[in-house]
C-alpha cells in the first residue's frame, strides 16, 4: 500500500503575516514594501535619528563594509519614507518586513526578526485615530476582550510617542512603539507639517506570532523547528 506524503503546513509568521493583511485592508490600509538593504538617509536621516543617536552605533546597527553609508535596515520605517516621497497625503499604509539589530540574541531577542509597521497622514488626524486603530486591530487579532494602554515614550520620528501594551487575557504585553508624526519628518518627504497630521506604529510580528501561538522562544521560528507544525494554538 503506498503511504500518502506528509503535507506541509504554512508557517507560524506567514500565518500571523496574512491575518494582519486582512485585517488591516479592511480599516483601508495599503501595503508598502522596500530594501532590506537600505542608505543611511532612508533609514535614519529622513526619520530625524540625529548623527549622534545610538541606535546608529554598532551595537544596534549592521553597517556594510563593502557599501559606505549603507545599512541592513533596523526597521520597516523607511519603507514609510520611500512611500510618502511617492505619493501624496491622504494615505493609510503598513510596512511588513524583516529587519535587524546586531543585538545577543536569547528567548525573546533575535538579530532579525519580521516588524509590521503602519503610518496614516491626513488631515487633522490625531492620537485617538492612533488609539481606535490599534484596539480594532488587537481585538480582532487576539479577541474582542482585549484591551490596549498608550505608555509616554520617545521615539525620534514622532512626538509625542508612546509605548503600545495590550492586555490579552490576565496579562498585560508591550508590542511596541507608537505616536504622532513628528514635522521633522515631514520635512524630509516635502509634505505641507502645517496642514497634515499623521500617526505611525511598530509591532514585532515575532512576538505577535510567540503569543498568538503559545511559542516559548522566537530562535525556534528560525531554526526550522519542526515542532513549529504542531504547536498549539492559544
Amino acid at each position: 500500500m503506498q503511504q500518502k506524503p506528509t503535507l506541509g503546513v504554512l508557517h507560524p509568521l506567514t500565518l500571523v503575516l496574512e491575518e494582519i493583511y486582512a485585517i488591516f485592508a479592511k480599516q483601508g490600509f495599503s501595503v508598502g514594501t522596500g530594501p532590506e538593504l537600505e542608505d543611511e538617509w532612508h533609514n535614519f536621516d529622513a526619520l530625524n535619528f540625529p548623527k549622534d543617536h545610538p541606535a546608529r552605533d554598532m551595537q544596534d546597527t549592521f553597517f556594510i563594509k563593502d557599501r559606505p553609508g549603507f545599512v541592513l535596515r533596523t526597521h520597516t520605517s523607511n519603507v514609510q519614507i520611500r512611500y510618502m516621497q511617492n505619493h501624496t497625503a491622504p494615505l493609510a499604509i503598513i510596512s511588513p518586513g524583516k529587519v535587524f539589530r546586531n543585538e545577543a540574541t536569547d528567548m525573546t531577542h533575535e538579530a532579525q526578526f519580521h516588524q509590521i509597521e503602519g503610518l496614516v497622514v491626513g488631515e487633522n488626524i490625531t492620537v485617538a485615530h492612533l488609539k481606535a486603530t490599534l484596539l480594532n486591530f488587537l481585538k480582532e487579532f487576539f479577541g474582542e476582550e482585549t484591551e490596549i494602554r498608550l505608555r509616554p515614550s520617545f521615539f525620534p520620528f514622532v512626538e509625542p510617542g508612546f509605548e503600545v501594551d495590550a492586555r490579552v487575557g490576565d496579562r498585560w504585553l508591550e508590542l511596541g512603539g507608537a505616536g504622532m508624526v513628528h514635522p521633522n519628518v515631514f520635512d524630509a518627504v516635502e509634505y505641507d507639517n502645517k496642514k497634515l497630521t499623521g500617526f505611525a506604529f511598530g509591532m514585532g510580528v515575532d512576538r505577535l506570532a510567540n503569543v498568538k501561538f503559545g511559542i516559548s522562544d522566537v530562535r525556534y521560528q528560525y531554526q526550522g523547528d519542526l515542532r513549529l507544525n504542531q504547536w498549539p494554538q492559544k
